[in-house]
């Protein structure tokens, strides 16, 4: 038994079904003519997904104490905002805004820990010279 061969499929292949469907002559790409692939390093390896904001996170926990505790961890909290924020502007991280907030927090922090320094010493010194 033979089957009448349709003169627009002449190899006899069954259509595609499904949800994809290749784009055909003519059909446009968002891009304007081209496929959207990621971006590929060279061997065709993708690189790596982007890290979470933990060191931003970090950061700003560290800022955050370091307002309280000493200006030690002040300086870790700031030196981490800025290590996380240049990851996150590089796309290498995410959490750009817990960075930068970690950084002006850090910046405050320390401001205070140098204002608190001078305010005890100079009441230390005034309680000295008027006893």
């Amino acid at each position: 038994m033979t089957y009448p061969q349709d003169p627009n499929n002449p190899y006899g292949q069954q259509p595609q079904s499904g949800g994809y469907q290749q784009p055909g002559y003519g059909q446009q790409y968002p891009s304007g003519g081209f496929p959207q692939y990621p971006p590929q390093y060279p061997g065709g390896m993708q690189g790596p997904p982007p890290e979470g904001p933990g060191l931003a996170i970090g950061g700003l926990i560290c800022s955050i104490l370091g307002i309280f505790l000493c200006v030690l961890v002040t300086i870790a909290g700031v030196v981490m905002g800025h290590i996380a924020l240049a990851k996150a502007k590089r796309g290498e991280a995410e959490g750009q805004g817990v960075a930068l907030a970690a950084v002006i927090v850090g910046y405050v922090g320390i401001g205070l820990n140098v204002l608190a320094v001078i305010l005890l010493f100079g009441f230390g010194f005034a309680h000295e010279l008027f006893r």
